[in-house]
């Protein structure tokens, strides 16, 4: 099922990573507009669920990387951008495990796939935001940078209701004092890091980054990986049985720091 979930995805795919339940309820936000008319053949728009607004954890560094290291969860993050059937794709394969990711999503990529947001959403993963054009944002002028988070974060309000869980900064590791300080003008009181890098978006291979995801891993950890890969896709699966083996499970960054 998987090579096959794979290899649908990756036919024609749009491979650009980040380098150079489903009921009504009190959560749920109409899309901008409000209702469509009423009357025969015009059926009202289904409600989105609102994303959680930002996570603020008392304690904590402005700048997270990991989460604690005497529990037995970890954080899958995922950079949002790329070709929506391979988002789909292992979205249902972090389902089918019972897991719950972090996607990071890049704002031009929510204006061409909207859809996505409920998406993910729907699937009780997290929404957060990964600057609006994935530009060195550490190399930008304060205001551009401050205009690439305010950006995604007005896509993100639109669509769900909040700006979203998390920033995290784009084409970079760890945020600038600059950028940090920025996200925290634009509502976010912590910026989002990683202590595992899959090194997915190289394409290596879907053994590879098993391998590197599994060999560097612990309690605690927040690993960085991308949608839009086919070799992230088929790693998936073996990167969750792995940790369930270890007796970790995959979770929401905000529940793994909360």
């Amino acid at each position: 099922m998987l090579r096959a979930a794979a290899s649908a995805a990756a036919a024609g795919a749009l491979v650009a990573g980040c380098d150079p339940t489903r009921d009504q309820d009190p959560d749920a936000v109409r899309p901008p507009g409000g209702p469509g008319p009423s009357g025969a053949g015009h059926a009202s728009p289904a409600p989105v669920r609102a994303a959680r607004p930002p996570t603020r954890v008392p304690g904590q560094p402005v700048q997270i990387e990991h989460g604690p290291r005497n529990g037995r969860a970890v954080a899958l993050t995922f950079h949002g951008r790329g070709d929506p059937r391979m988002a789909n794709a292992l979205l249902g394969e972090a389902e089918r495990a019972g897991a719950r990711v972090t996607v990071l999503a890049i704002g031009d990529w929510l204006d061409e796939q909207p859809a996505m947001a409920r998406r993910i959403l729907d699937g009780g993963h997290e929404l957060g935001n990964h600057t609006l054009h994935h530009r060195d944002i550490c190399a930008l002028p304060a205001a551009d940078a401050y205009a690439e988070i305010t950006g995604c974060a007005d896509r993100l309000r639109k669509l769900t209701g909040t700006i979203g869980s998390w920033f995290r900064p784009s084409q970079t590791r760890r945020a600038t004092p600059l950028v940090t300080d920025l996200a925290r003008k634009a509502g976010y009181p912590h910026v989002l890091s990683y202590d595992v890098d899959s090194l997915d978006a190289n394409d290596p291979g879907a053994a590879a980054v098993q391998r590197t995801v599994l060999e560097t891993v612990e309690p605690g950890s927040v690993v960085s990986l991308h949608l839009g890969h086919a070799g992230t896709v088929a790693a998936l699966p073996p990167i969750l049985d792995g940790l369930r083996r270890r007796g970790l499970r995959a979770v929401t960054t905000t529940e793994l720091v909360t």
